[in-house]
């Protein structure tokens, strides 16, 4: 069995903030979601969240994701490390990652749990640009783990070392809580430290093992807003890479945000500035121009989203979208049609070849086939207290500045006349014309610049 413990109790202090460190979005997802779906992708049985500082909102925010353990008072890693007392007495291997730290990918979590398989524990180590003040590794002749140095503890030639901690283990478990009972807080600070476990399963005649990562961006970790954003842009920049060797086009990935959970087919093309986000899926031979953003929606094949907002909503093929339009809340636009400038839908149903141009809002509306909304229809669908839904049915005609007072119907092949304002069902194939009766008086234009 495979087992994770996720350290999340601290608050983060130099991310001014009231939000628990491990709620900070990276790729607009929370730290530890992150590091919950790459232990889940690597295989992990169960996963534990030591939790702390802000523990009620992580919990609420990763309910049914986890398993959760709290750490009160903090008194060190170690200690973090006892609280996981769903894993005690478990055979099986157990990692320990930092709640701070969700570059890490999938790969990695697997070669740790691989290595468990000729040791008791795993040391995760990185050789950074800069080592500076980071705990050094010095392992011995036959590679193994000798001990961990901390910088202010190193002589001239420790120093000299460049692969550092990263504050990452792995454990047999049954070794792991075992050897967590010996660990003492005899140190200034009075804490357990889980790096104290190297001596102990050193003692006991077991294996100790440095495994050194890929690359040290991966494994960094997260204490203020400028690694925040370094991280960001780490992770973008992988999730860009993936994409785009998987046959998507992305113009300019440094400027180009998708979140990790979004599925896109090859031959799908992305301009620069656009926003991608959530469970959202984009179909071949898209093409995405700047300043879109898609949340949580499905995007079909052969579409030009141009400039526009798609949130909770589905677009299937060969549709035209935008420029500036905005559809939200379980809209579903068929295919071949035109959503157009300045359009918004708001749980709206637009059925194939049916066209609305420009400076409309529809919601909560049913619009049939080969449909044409002309310029300024508005669907008036709210009377202080309660929505209602409009029904404008196949190959209907509503010309410009039409209101409709909802709820109404308009039929199969009906004209609303432009200017109207219909508050009465327009049955298949009339015609509505409901306008103020224009008046001309003859020389009043003249009299009126004249004044």
């Amino acid at each position: 069995m495979k087992y994770v413990v996720i350290m999340a109790a601290g608050k983060g202090t130099r991310m001014q903030s009231d939000l628990p460190k491990v709620m900070h979005k990276v790729c607009n997802t929370p730290m530890i979601e992150h590091l919950i779906d790459v232990s889940k992708e690597a295989g992990a049985d169960k996963i534990v969240s030591i939790v702390g500082y802000g523990s009620e909102i992580v919990k609420k925010a990763m309910e049914g994701k986890c398993e959760f353990a709290l750490q009160e008072p903090q008194l060190g890693t170690g200690h973090a490390v006892m609280q996981a007392k769903q894993l005690e007495g478990l055979k099986g291997k157990t990692l320990v990652i930092n709640g701070d730290t969700p570059c890490l990918n999938p790969e990695t979590l697997t070669k740790l749990y691989d290595e468990l398989d000729d040791c008791s524990m795993v040391v995760l180590t990185a050789i950074p640009e800069d080592a500076s003040a980071y705990g050094r590794v010095i392992k011995n002749e036959d590679g193994y783990l000798e001990r961990i140095v901390e910088f202010k503890d190193a002589n001239e030639e420790e120093r000299a070392v460049k692969e550092i901690n990263t504050g990452i283990y792995g454990f047999d478990n049954e070794v792991l809580f075992e050897s967590l009972k010996e660990i003492k807080n005899d140190n200034a600070q009075q804490e357990y430290y889980i790096t104290d476990l190297v001596e102990i399963i050193k003692g006991k005649n077991k294996k100790v093992k440095a495994v050194l990562a890929n690359n040290s961006e991966e494994v960094a970790g997260i204490n203020d807003r400028v690694e925040l954003a370094r991280a960001n842009k780490y992770m973008q920049r992988v999730i860009n890479e993936r994409l785009m060797e998987s046959g998507v086009t992305i113009i300019d990935p440094d400027n180009t945000y998708i979140s990790k959970s979004v599925k896109i087919e090859k031959d799908v093309v992305i301009y620069p500035n656009v926003h991608i986000q959530g469970n959202t899926v984009i179909g071949e031979n898209t093409e995405i121009l700047p300043q879109s953003f898609i949340v949580n929606s499905k995007i079909g094949k052969n579409n030009l989203i141009d400039s526009s907002h798609i949130v909770d909503s589905e677009v299937k093929d060969s549709n035209y979208i935008g420029p500036y339009a905005h559809l939200r809340m379980n809209c579903v636009v068929e295919n071949k049609t035109r959503v157009g400038n300045f359009v918004e839908f708001k749980n709206v149903h637009f059925n194939d070849l049916s066209r609305s141009g420009h400076l409309t809002y529809l919601g909560d509306t049913y619009v049939g086939k080969d449909t044409n909304i002309g310029c300024g229809v508005v669907t008036i669908n709210f009377d202080g207290k309660n929505k209602f839904r409009t029904t404008i049915k196949d190959r209907a005609f509503v010309g410009s500045n039409v209101g409709l007072i909802a709820p109404i119907t308009v039929g199969n092949d009906a004209v609303v006349a432009a200017g109207t304002t219909a508050n009465r069902d327009v049955e298949d194939g009339d015609m509505a014309i409901g306008r103020v009766t224009q008046e001309n008086k003859p020389g009043y234009g003249y009299k009126y610049k004249n004044k």
